[in-house]
């Protein structure tokens, strides 16, 4: 039987880029879940006996939300669940299980490659149909409800047993307990050639791949060291736990400096990578060899013709404007349509289902393709893992080869983490001010060719997206972006990317700091960052 339950609205339950994360002392709170879970429902209304697919990566306060969410899709008219075991699901394999079942949408639960525990945070994010996160009009409609919502829906009932495989039923409603790995691996293993890297791997290619506790360590010991061969133990800290291991599950220089400094080291093997949280991100690194987020998209899009789903080419490459403009280059290259789009998985969706992109990538580690409707992390690691098993080339030398014939676009991200969001939004609204007198103004070496707030408008359903991110871009080629993110869950985290492209036949392998001196200066020159926040020096550079 149906029960009511009456509530009043929170404040705050305005779903970001990927999702709503607050801490989980938020989520704890009553009815808090459970107004966000219903307010999805009714901004969607799933036709009566839709399928809704639930998963999470595991961290603290998964089990406790999907039960309720379980009761209450019961409650709200879908005739089928599908639920991975242990609450399982990393966010590309819920996209593929999304679309392969034709589920009307679902439910992740993550707080994506922030830390997990008691006092951390937890998120919950809706995808559509296609398998990609919801489009903005589809968010703005959840957080519409939520500021007006007086009730949610729910059933009586005893939990599930999430963690056996099989087939119950919730008040008439089929809850089925699926492998959370199995669709995924065979996916992957029909999109690469699986015999290239186990030759590989027979012939000596090593490799560590960090899973940072999250959701991607069963993944990669089913694919990594069960069907590709590689030695057991290559899979590092592959047990997903609530708090990741008091880590951070963020694969940046920082949080995976352990691997790093392996790949830095004697000992490194061929291909250092880890992913994060949820399993939408990833980290690679060769033998002393970093590679950015930006270059990895690069470098993936010139040579994913070696792996046989993308052996008749690629319709096109997409970027979010963040993100270095290396990719565009090998689009031009390769005579194919290239896309900046704003920050956010979801901008991406309409172009892969429109055909108009095949491979798509964001500066802040998340790579993917039209295999599903999210970034992947271990797609990323595996095609990398192709691409230098035919090749039979290092990561260095393919890195070195690259700039050669493309130039080298010099990158890195500085986060200010945790900035009062008063300050940071006086920052930025001092720097959208001054836009107009920039264009010109000079920077020590640097001259201003053009400054501008970005906006973008869909090619496929002419939406229009305004204020993605301030862009001042100097003469030459080089730029800094300043952004502030929505993937906190205290205060404010002002980006600040800078980019300085380099031509071939420049000075392509210096060091990184070095190259990017001048605009380190021009930034806080331009945006007061010292002034309005105090800091020095940034939390975290990638």
């Amino acid at each position: 039987m149906i029960r009511t339950v009456q509530t009043t609205p929170f404040e705050g339950q305005k779903p970001g880029t990927s999702g709503l994360r607050k801490k989980v002392r938020v989520f704890q709170q009553e009815n808090y879940a459970e107004n966000f879970i219903q307010s999805v429902f009714d901004a969607v209304q799933p036709p009566r006996g839709a399928v809704l697919v639930i998963g999470g990566d595991g961290r603290f306060h998964n089990r406790a939300v999907i039960q309720q969410a379980i009761r209450m899709a019961a409650a709200n008219g879908y005739g089928r669940v599908l639920v991975g075991q242990g609450g399982i699901l990393s966010t590309p394999a819920a996209s593929h299980v999304i679309r392969k079942h034709q589920a009307s949408g679902g439910l992740i639960l993550s707080a994506s490659h922030n830390p997990g525990g008691p006092d951390e945070d937890f998120g919950i994010k809706y995808n559509v149909a296609n398998g990609g996160p919801a489009p903005e009009g589809v968010t703005e409609a959840i957080y519409a409800r939520t500021q007006e919502i007086d009730r949610w829906l729910t059933v009586d009932g005893a939990d599930i047993d999430l963690d056996k495989v099989g087939v119950v039923t919730v008040s008439g409603m089929v809850v089925e307990v699926i492998d959370p790995v199995t669709d995924y691996a065979d996916l992957m293993e029909s999109l690469f050639d699986f015999a290239a890297i186990r030759a590989a791997v027979s012939d000596g290619m090593t490799m560590c791949f960090d899973a940072m506790q999250a959701v991607t360590g069963p993944y990669a010991h089913e694919i990594l060291e069960r069907r590709l061969g590689f030695r057991v133990g290559t899979v590092h800290n592959g047990t997903p736990l609530e708090d990741f291991g008091g880590h951070h599950p963020d694969p940046n220089l920082v949080h995976a400096k352990v691997l790093y400094d392996l790949m830095m080291s004697p000992e490194a093997p061929v291909l250092g990578a880890a992913s994060d949280g949820d399993g939408d991100r990833n980290l690679i690194i060769g033998k002393n060899r970093f590679v950015t987020p930006s270059d990895s998209l690069a470098m993936l899009a010139a040579n994913a013709h070696l792996a046989p789903a993308y052996a008749g080419g690629l319709k096109g490459v997409a970027r979010s404007m963040p993100t270095s403009a290396a990719a565009d280059r090998v689009a031009e290259a390769l005579g194919l349509p290239s896309f900046e789009t704003p920050t956010g998985w979801k901008f991406f969706g309409n172009l892969l289902d429109a055909g108009m992109a095949t491979i798509c990538g964001e500066e802040s580690a998340g790579t993917g393709s039209d295999h599903v409707r999210e970034k992947d992390g271990l797609w990323a690691v595996l095609l990398w893992l192709n691409v230098l098993a035919v090749r039979r080339i290092s990561v260095d030398d393919l890195a070195h080869e690259h700039w050669a014939r493309f130039g080298r676009n010099y990158y890195a991200r500085h986060d200010y983490e945790a900035i009062e969001t008063d300050k940071a939004n006086a920052l930025m609204a001092e720097l959208t001010a001054g836009l107009d007198a920039l264009t010109g103004r000079e920077f020590g070496p640097l001259k201003v060719a053009a400054a501008d707030s970005f906006a973008y408008v869909d090619p496929v359903d002419g939406s229009v997206s305004r204020n993605q991110g301030i862009r001042v871009m100097f003469e030459g080629g080089s730029r800094i972006v300043f952004r502030l993110s929505g993937t906190g869950t205290e205060g404010a985290t002002l980006r600040v990317y800078l980019e300085r492209y380099e031509p071939v036949g420049g000075k392509l392998d210096a060091p990184v700091s070095d190259m990017l001196g001048d605009l380190i200066a021009a930034a806080d020159a331009i945006a007061g960052i010292v002034r309005h926040t105090g800091r020095t020096a940034p939390d975290v550079v990638t």
